[in-house]
């Protein structure tokens, strides 16, 4: 290629193109990643497995045909599972575990000729929105080492951000793209319920709240993935109606006339920093100025009654996440193979009744229909990512005196005690408080996107967040490539980056 340095300059479709224009090869791409995963990575412990031997045995050999044909790729350690690699989860109880096949996901990324070079860290099961698994330790932002990049895909968002590879795997369940995205400068969309297949172990993930994709530095990076990945398989509970054109072509499509609502208020009414609530107004002023239509407006959602809705799902999730470990590993799964929270939050999952269940999921329902309401009156919603901006590494654990109470709780079976006190919703909160705005698009299906349009005084970025009626996903990266052309935002580069090696 034109320089050992020239690597980072590329998104993923520019180092495929130079592999089509033979201007370089597979294996030298790889060459050139492993090189700045070696010296960028002990500053931010965004790689927890290398796989470099296989990946070179992969770029120098037969790759697929597909549209990433020879460029570097990460895959965030949950979810998508690669036979014969570990597969942590970031859980203790896992550190051994290695999958006997590919997840469907990472079969099609392979389809889409990429290179898996390793994976990313991730916090136990993809729960926080940081990433500080004690398996693994913390992952830092390269924006300031001293912050978290966000979670659950902290790991993939950092390596994107540090130049390390162009684009990385990633899973959002309740903002899991979209808050790392948005704390690491980069392109996040989290695609519609079902757009992404789950198999071949799951039909749906997480009651259908979850959903892969990928982090990115440009716009049709993203799209182009889409279309490589979207589709159903074998086995899907539900197929939805495919796009009318490739994602790639609507990134060049400039979006008709829109009408946007926006609104900066915290859905469960915790303050959100002035950074952020900027940001959305920055992103309404260009919006104005591109010629869409921006006005201030909320759906008629109550957003405490939603989040306690999440929280039954993810209690439940984190008992039935435990118990599968149980049969992953052939024993009995304890309370020393997951961090104490977890065992916690599993603890807390087996205290709810089907009805409290079932009544959640109907909370979900019942806050699709009043964005579908929102959405008779606008075409998209323009929220903040997040509430706060990057917190400092450590600030989320639980303190010895939390850990200590918790043991004594399940010791003397008290869970039920504890949710009755309000403790457990109080907990709930103080995990939302950074992140509240995301988790609307998970519950409602709904494609939602983060954009880097706002970086603060401090120079930490701040993304913005778009949501778009089910299935929507062309309005999202007509809009995208739009705001990329308007406000570009890939020549900033964080502290941490393969440029100032």
């Amino acid at each position: 290629m034109q320089g050992f340095s020239d690597y980072d300059m590329y998104d993923a479709m520019g180092l495929a193109q130079l592999v089509r224009d033979k201007e370089t090869t597979a294996l030298e791409l790889c060459e050139a990643a492993i090189a700045r995963i070696e010296a960028i990575n002990p500053k931010i412990n965004a790689v927890i497995h290398a796989m470099f031997d296989k990946a070179r045995q992969a770029a120098a050999g037969s790759l697929p045909d597909g549209p990433f044909t020879g460029v570097p790729f990460l895959l965030k350690d949950l979810l998508a599972a690669y036979a014969g690699e570990p597969f942590t989860q970031g859980c203790r109880g896992y550190r051994n575990f290695i999958p006997d096949h590919d997840s469907e996901l990472a079969r099609r990324y392979k389809k889409a000729g990429l290179v898996v070079l390793g994976k990313t860290n991730t916090p136990e099961f993809g729960l926080l929105g940081v990433t500080e698994p004690e398996l693994h330790g913390p992952t830092r932002n390269p924006w300031n080492p001293e912050r978290s990049p966000g979670g659950s895909s902290g790991g993939s968002g950092a390596a994107v951000a540090s130049g390390m590879v162009p684009m990385a795997s990633g899973g959002d369940g309740g903002g899991s793209i979209r808050i790392p995205s948005a704390w690491c400068g980069l392109f996040g969309l989290k695609p519609s319920r079902g757009r992404v297949p789950a198999g071949p172990d799951s039909g749906e993930l997480w009651q259908g709240a979850a959903q892969e994709h990928v982090l990115t530095r440009s716009v049709r990076d993203s799209a182009a993935m889409l279309d490589a990945i979207c589709g159903p398989e074998p086995g899907a509970p539900y197929e939805i109606l495919r796009p009318q054109r490739p994602y790639l072509e609507e990134t060049a499509i400039a979006p008709e006339k829109l009408k946007i609502g926006f609104n900066t208020v915290s859905p469960i009414g915790l303050p959100v920093h002035d950074e952020c609530i900027k940001a959305v107004h920055t992103a309404a002023r260009l919006l104005a100025d591109l010629g869409h239509v921006v006005e201030e407006k909320a759906p008629a959602i109550d957003g405490s009654a939603l989040a306690r809705s999440y929280f039954v799902m993810y209690y439940g999730e984190v008992a039935a996440d435990i118990e599968q470990m149980g049969k992953d590993l052939n024993r009995r799964a304890t309370r020393r193979d997951v961090e104490a929270m977890t065992w916690t939050l599993g603890r807390l999952g087996k205290t709810f009744s089907a009805c409290d269940f079932v009544n959640a999921k109907r909370q979900w329902n019942k806050a699709a229909r009043a964005m579908a309401d929102f959405f008779t009156g606008c075409d998209l919603y323009l929220i903040p990512t997040n509430a706060q901006l990057p917190p400092v590494i450590g600030a989320n654990r639980l303190s010895v005196f939390e850990k200590a109470g918790s043991a004594v709780i399940h010791a003397l079976g008290l869970e039920k005690l504890l949710i009755a006190s309000g403790m457990v919703e109080k907990t709930g909160y103080r995990s939302l408080a950074l992140t509240p705005f995301t988790q609307l698009a998970n519950l409602c299906g709904l494609p939602a996107m983060s954009v880097p349009l706002h970086w603060s005084a401090d120079g930490l970025p701040c993304g913005c967040q778009f949501v778009a009626p089910f299935g929507r996903e062309d309005m999202l990266f007509r809009l995208a490539g739009q705001l990329e052309q308007a406000a570009p935002w890939r020549d900033r580069i964080p502290l941490v980056h393969a440029t100032r090696m």
